[in-house]
């Protein structure tokens, strides 16, 4: 592995740039295939299952597709259906777009970077009460019996405030242009989370739950004081180059290029419309899933991730040990893996859900091949997306 460099020595919803309006979007047509960018002949053929893949997900539905593989020095682009339904404009391979909860593998790391500078006093075998007294109480919750390491493998069986009812039905169906500016504070999200029982004793099960990174983020703040936002910008945005990844708070337009992003709002069934959702408040989603970022700037992140160039030995282990959760799955610190069936092979990264864009970020473990593709729509056959992933590494 590379060597690790002293971050100090280097001293995971929706937003857009035009303010969109409350009606439904037009159907998509069937949109043209945009192909393939900055990649030599030989290199598009080799993607070309890979295309294909990005193809598929279009004609499944949703507006268009965007992927870039990395791998040996050379970089391959594709696109697939539009950006933007109204004007036809293709995506491009430079494009930002929200990417949900792959903030939990930036969070989980500057977190993972604290633990290793002795000076913040930090392990994350301490309890979410040494940093947040008495914040998590009440329902049988108790931060006293929850560590940071239970955080960030979602081991802690804290409830996920997304799914209360009252919460998910302001961004439901047309609800969601009604609330889509009005934000939330972190203290906020972690009452409507604390407001249910946990799912299991602390340690005892694994339950993917938002409210685990919302604290996180907290804790983070507490302990360096400054904000996540800060730090995941001093130790990891800036030292890595990543000029199209931001951490937008509250602000609900997504700077330079990007696409718009087309929800369903949560309404099923053949006859619902997609909605342009581009605009909103992400600070709902906070440090489990406001940022915002491109293909190029993920894998730049994700290959130094996993080739150690963010995290000391020590700290690296912890991260990628992952929790087993069957059928060739495993959960480590803010980071997936999954064996593909189709090839054997096995991929670190994560997947991310926000209204209006589905992103997914796959690499091999020495960080050689990596892949990142987004939809800019929020439903539509997961098969299809995974179909990609399964094209590119199993070629």
């Amino acid at each position: 592995m590379a060597t690790y460099v002293l971050p100090r020595a280097l001293v995971v919803l929706a937003l857009a740039g035009t303010v969109a309006t409350a009606a439904a979007v037009p159907a998509a047509s069937a949109a043209p295939r945009a192909g393939s960018h900055h990649s030599t002949q030989s290199t598009q053929s080799a993607h070309s299952a890979t295309q294909d893949a990005l193809d598929a997900i279009v004609r499944g539905g949703t507006p268009g597709a965007l992927a870039r593989a990395d791998q040996a020095g050379e970089v391959w682009s594709g696109t697939s259906g539009v950006a933007d339904l109204r004007t036809g404009r293709p995506r491009l391979p430079q494009d930002r777009f929200r990417i949900g909860s792959l903030t939990k593998t930036f969070v989980a790391t500057v977190l993972l970077q604290v633990a290793a500078e002795p000076e913040y006093g930090l392990s994350i075998d301490d309890t979410v009460d040494k940093w947040l007294p008495g914040l998590v109480r009440g329902n049988d919750n108790d931060g006293r019996r929850i560590t940071l390491r239970q955080l960030l493998q979602h081991a802690s069986g804290l409830y996920d405030y997304i799914d209360d009812p009252e919460f998910r039905a302001k961004y439901t169906g047309t609800a969601f242009f009604t609330h889509r500016y009005d934000g939330a504070t972190p203290e906020e999200l972690v009452r409507i989370g604390l407001a249910h029982r946990p799912g299991f004793a602390p340690g005892q099960g694994w339950d993917y739950s938002n409210t685990n990174y919302i604290l996180a983020g907290m804790v983070i703040e507490k302990a360096t004081g400054n904000s996540y936002a800060s730090e995941v910008e001093r130790r990891i945005i800036r030292p890595l180059g990543l000029r199209g990844t931001t951490v937008p708070g509250n602000s609900s337009s997504v700077p330079g290029p990007h696409g718009r992003h087309y929800s369903k709002l949560s309404v099923d069934g053949p006859a619902a419309r997609a909605y342009d959702v581009t605009d909103f408040n992400p600070s709902v989603s906070g440090a489990s899933g406001e940022m915002i970022s491109t293909t190029r700037d993920l894998n730049v992140f994700i290959r130094a991730l996993l080739r150690g160039k963010l995290l000391p030995p020590a700290q690296q282990k912890e991260m990628f040990t992952g929790r087993d959760l069957g059928d060739g799955r495993t959960y480590g610190l803010g980071i997936r893996s999954q064996t593909l069936k189709a090839c054997g092979v096995t991929v670190w990264g994560h997947s991310s859900h926000i209204p209006g864009s589905l992103t997914r970020t796959a690499a091999t473990a020495d960080g050689a091949h990596v892949l990142t593709l987004n939809r800019n729509s929020d439903w539509g056959d997961p098969d299809l997306e995974q179909a990609a992933v399964e094209a590119e590494f199993c070629r």
